[in-house]
């Protein structure tokens, strides 16, 4: 699917000029330039025409290539170095160069907040050791007595870290259908501090509308937190539609394969990211620098895979749709999905994740997603290779099953990833994986 489209060509956000900015983010250490240099860069930035003025703002495919990041101004290394350091020299005592200790902060991890800021159209950006640990970030921000409202369908593990940790500390949980705005509205309480978005849903492809939630959370003096982590920036730029934070897991189409665990928040808001700061340096779950590097060459191809996925996911959802043997497609993509016209506001394309529900008992689903070949059956998404899992026995096992069902989760549901694989050799293994699970 081609993807150059209005909604791109106007893309501009307050970070828009780290694509040139950005540059002294990683000069540091034994980049770092002296005062007498300082001094000399700005007397000669001073005379130098300003040239951003007329040129154009970067688009969201050279955003993802160049933004937080520059040619190591030493050696002329195009990709920012692994810093694998734990410590930093100071020049004198409590005068360091920018770093101090790399649980605080860490170059390689500094190119990688800034170039996921300027892909949400962010000011701040704040990677982690996973996208769990991202989430509990945002609850380090709430209060014993404050309340919480996620959608009923929301992820697995959000779910989990919601009810078995965060309630044991005084929070409460309200799981409503968030596709409902007055479902929502009644589900506040004086006491609500935050809105809790997935959109789409995790697994059923729900889409939520984020301006209205936003605005519904703000009336409430709450935040508005969306994990943005099916969509990606390149689909769906959730503060652009007045969100606080936008909470991915990098281990998934960011990373885009499968070889690392990461996560991240982005914000505008500069009182905000102290606060996350604040949390991410005092608890630690930060990410290695190796690991960011991985991600900064994924986000890098992020737009090109997402093409593909997307093309990949529209195709095999309108086929699985004409399958007798499937009683419902839920994707976004689909014309008759009661939210594609939301989708289609809200996101500038659908993305590579659906879900569909077979006429089948939980045996026969569990037959049929272990007898693919090119789809894995793994737990995860986003890779370049496709994913197939059942929610109901992997990702979604920690909801209890009544709660489970009534969300919707049954136990004919399947979950695909859609990868890059050509699309008739995808449609082939799960044609004969239907086969040999329901003949």
């Amino acid at each position: 699917m081609t993807h150059y489209n209005s909604a791109h060509d106007d893309y501009g956000t307050d970070a828009e000029d780290s694509v040139s900015a950005a540059t002294t983010d990683t000069d540091t250490g034994a980049n770092a330039t002296t005062e007498a240099e300082t001094e000399a860069n700005a007397e000669a930035e001073a005379t130098t025409p300003d040239t951003n003025a007329t040129e154009h703002a970067a688009r969201i495919e050279t955003q993802a290539i160049h933004a937080g990041q520059s040619p190591d101004r030493d050696t002329g290394a195009v990709m920012p170095p692994i810093y694998a350091n734990s410590t930093y020299v100071q020049d004198a005592p409590g005068e360091d160069r920018g770093y101090e200790y790399s649980r605080t902060g860490n170059p390689t991890r500094t190119a990688l907040e800034d170039n996921l800021a300027a892909l949400e159209g962010g000011a701040h950006g704040r990677a982690f050791a996973s996208g769990m640990a991202a989430i509990n970030t945002v609850l380090n921000l709430l209060e014993a007595g404050d309340h919480v409202i996620a959608g009923d369908d929301v992820y697995g593990g959000t779910y989990r870290l919601f009810r078995e940790v965060y309630e044991d500390y005084d929070l409460s949980f309200s799981f409503v259908d968030t596709t409902d705005t007055g479902t929502v509205e009644a589900a506040v309480r004086p006491e609500t501090a935050l809105i809790w978005v997935e959109t789409p849903t995790n697994p059923l492809m729900q889409i939520n509308d984020i301006a209205a939630l936003a605005d519904l959370a703000h009336d409430a003096d709450a935040l508005c937190a969306v994990d943005n982590t099916f969509a990606t920036p390149y689909l769906q730029r959730p503060l652009a539609f007045g969100a606080d934070i936008v909470s991915h897991s990098l281990t998934k189409y960011l990373g885009g394969h499968s070889d690392v665990v990461g996560g991240a928040l982005v914000t505008d808001n500069d009182a905000l990211d102290e606060q996350l700061g604040f949390y991410q340096n005092s608890v630690g779950a930060t990410p290695d620098p190796f690991t960011c590097f991985l991600v900064l060459r994924g986000t890098k191809t992020l737009p090109v895979r997402m093409d593909r996925h997307t093309a990949n996911a529209q195709t095999l959802a309108e086929r699985l749709a004409a399958h007798p043997a499937v009683e419902q497609v839920y994707y976004p993509g689909l014309a008759n999905h009661p939210s594609h016209d939301l989708a289609a506001e809200q996101m500038d394309a659908f993305g590579g994740m659906l879900s569909f529900e077979l006429d089948a008992t939980l045996d026969q689903t569990s037959t049929f997603v272990s007898e693919t070949t090119v789809f894995a059956l793994a737990e995860s998404l986003g890779g370049v290779e496709s994913l197939i899992e059942q929610p109901a026995t992997m990702t979604h096992a920690s909801i209890p099953r009544d709660e489970r069902l009534a969300a919707g989760l049954t136990d004919g549901l399947v979950r695909a990833s859609v990868g890059t694989e050509h699309v008739n050799d995808l449609w082939a293994d799960l044609e004969a994986a239907l086969d040999a699970a329901l003949a």
